[in-house]
C-alpha cells in the first residue's frame, strides 16, 4: 500500500506549482532583461535580474503580441506577471501577461494600486457622490490661467449663458508642485464658498503629464470638496484617479462648460447632466465587471487546455534549445578531435621523418667529411714528421756531408781493412756517384 505522505518527484513539482500560482497570483515586478530568446514557435524566454538576484520568466505568443517595443538585453521592464513553476526542472519562474518599459511602467503600475487602493476604501462609489446643481448660480474653475482649457471653458459658458458668473482659481496643472496647488485651490474655493459648482481640468497629454490628477492627496481633497466637482482632464480617452473620485466626469474642458451653463434647451442640458451620471454610473459598474472578468478569467486560464498547451510548447522549447546546445557541443568536440588527429598525423609523417632523416644524413655525410679532412691531415703531418726522421738518418744525408760508402768486390760494405785485400778493386760510393779504385796497401791504425 503506498505511503500518501511519500511524494514522488512529479507529485511534489506539481504540489508546489498549485501553491504557487494559488497563494501569490499576479506580481508586479521591475528588473533588467538578460538571456533574452525568442524560439520559432513565437514564444519569449528570458531572465529578469537586478544587483543581487535573477528568476527566469516566459512570456506566450498570446501575451507577447501585445507588447508595443522590442525587448533587448538590458532593457529596465515593468512586467505583469503569475508566478509558477516549470514541473520538468523543478525550476520556478514567472509566466509574463504584459511587459513595459520602465518608467511608463512604474506610473501604470503605481495609478492601478492607487486606483485599487482608494475604491477599497469607497472614494469611487456612486452613492457618495453629490448632486450638479440644476442651476448654477456661480461656477469655479480650477486651472492654468494660462492654458487652452480654461479658453475653451470660457467660451463655451460665453455663448450658452454670458450671465453666468465665473471664478477662476489659477493653478498649476503639470508639474511637481502641481497636485499641492490643485488641492490647496479646491481648499480656497470651499473656504470662501462663493461658486456652487468646481470644474477641475486641463488639456489633454501624456500619463506623465497629468500625473497631478492621479495624486493621493487631490483625490482625497476632492471627496472631501462640500462643493460638487467636476473633472474635465484631458481628451474622452485620458481617465485619471480625480475621474473616479470626482462627483461628475466630463470627456473635455468644453463638455463640462456645457454641462454647467444654460442655453434655450435647457432640456438638453438636463438631459445631457443625466446622461453624464448615467455614463459614470455605468463606467463604475464595467470597473467593477472587468474586475470581477479578470478574476474569473485568471481562474479559467489555470483549468484552461491552454495552459499544458503552453507548458508543452515551453517544455518543446526546452528541449529544443538543448539539442542545439548540445549538437553544437558536439561538433566543436568532433572538430577538436580532428584537429587533434590531423597534428598527430602531421608529427608522424613519411614526409616530416624523411626530412629529418635526410637532414640526419647530411649531418652524418658532413661529420665524414670532417673526420676524413682530419685523419689525412693527421696523417700527412705524421708523414711529415717520419720522413723528416727518415731524412735525419738516410744515407743519403750523411752521404751528403760528405762521407762516402765503400763496398769490397764482393759487395760487402767495407768497414775495417780486414775487409779487403791488397789488388781488390773496391767501389767507393758519394753523394754524385761511384768510384772505383783498386787497394794497393792496407794500413793499420796502430801503425799511423
Amino acid at each position: 500500500m503506498t505511503n500518501p505522505n511519500i511524494f514522488t518527484v512529479s507529485r511534489l513539482n506539481s504540489e508546489v506549482r498549485l501553491l504557487l500560482e494559488n497563494e501569490m497570483g499576479i506580481v508586479w515586478l521591475v528588473g533588467e532583461i538578460s538571456n533574452f530568446s525568442a524560439p520559432v514557435s513565437g514564444h519569449w524566454y528570458l531572465t529578469l535580474k537586478d544587483s543581487r538576484a535573477q528568476v527566469k520568466c516566459a512570456m506566450f505568443r498570446g501575451n507577447n503580441r501585445r507588447v508595443t517595443f522590442k525587448p533587448q538585453n538590458g532593457n529596465q521592464v515593468l512586467v505583469k506577471a503569475r508566478l509558477s513553476l516549470y514541473e520538468p526542472r523543478g525550476d520556478y519562474q514567472l509566466i509574463i501577461e504584459s511587459m513595459q518599459p520602465e518608467g511608463d511602467g512604474k506610473l501604470q503600475q503605481e495609478f492601478e494600486k492607487l486606483k485599487i487602493d482608494l475604491a477599497s476604501e469607497g472614494l469611487f462609489a456612486q452613492s457618495s457622490k453629490q448632486t450638479l446643481p440644476e442651476h448654477p448660480k456661480c461656477v469655479g474653475i480650477i486651472t492654468s490661467k494660462t492654458g487652452a482649457a480654461l479658453f475653451d471653458i470660457l467660451d463655451v459658458l460665453k455663448r450658452r449663458d454670458p450671465s453666468l458668473p465665473v471664478v477662476i482659481y489659477p493653478t498649476m496643472v503639470q508639474g511637481e508642485e502641481a497636485a499641492i496647488q490643485i488641492a490647496q485651490a479646491i481648499g480656497r474655493a470651499n473656504e470662501r464658498n462663493e461658486c456652487d459648482v468646481l470644474i477641475v481640468g486641463r488639456g489633454g497629454g501624456s500619463l506623465e503629464d497629468l500625473w497631478c490628477f492621479n495624486n493621493e492627496i487631490v483625490a482625497r481633497t476632492i471627496k472631501a470638496s462640500q462643493i460638487p466637482i467636476i473633472s474635465a482632464i484631458g481628451h474622452e480617452i485620458d481617465v485619471t484617479i480625480a475621474d473616479f473620485v470626482a462627483d461628475m466626469r466630463a470627456p473635455t474642458p468644453s463638455a463640462a462648460a456645457e454641462l454647467v451653463s444654460r442655453d434655450n434647451s435647457h432640456k438638453e442640458q438636463i438631459f445631457a447632466s443625466k446622461r453624464a451620471r448615467l455614463v459614470s454610473a455605468i463606467r463604475h459598474v464595467l470597473i467593477k465587471q472587468v474586475q470581477s472578468t479578470q478574476t474569473l478569467t485568471y481562474r479559467l486560464e489555470k483549468q484552461h487546455p491552454s495552459y499544458q498547451l503552453q507548458k508543452q510548447s515551453q517544455q518543446l522549447d526546452d528541449l529544443d534549445m538543448r539539442l542545439r546546445r548540445g549538437m553544437t557541443q558536439y561538433l566543436k568536440q568532433h572538430a577538436q578531435d580532428i584537429e587533434r588527429k590531423q597534428h598527430l598525423l602531421q608529427l608522424n609523417s613519411p614526409v616530416k621523418r624523411l626530412g629529418v632523416q635526410k637532414l640526419h644524413l647530411q649531418r652524418s655525410e658532413q661529420k665524414l667529411l670532417d673526420a676524413m679532412d682530419k685523419t689525412l691531415l693527421t696523417t700527412r703531418h705524421q708523414l711529415a714528421m717520419a720522413a723528416e726522421k727518415l731524412e735525419t738518418v738516410s744515407p743519403l744525408a750523411t752521404l751528403k756531408r760528405g762521407y762516402s760508402i765503400t763496398h769490397s768486390a764482393s759487395s760487402k760494405t767495407v768497414s775495417s781493412i780486414n775487409d779487403v785485400e791488397v789488388g781488390e778493386v773496391i767501389t767507393t760510393q758519394v753523394e754524385d756517384g761511384v768510384i772505383e779504385s783498386q787497394v794497393t796497401t792496407r794500413v793499420a791504425k796502430s801503425e799511423l
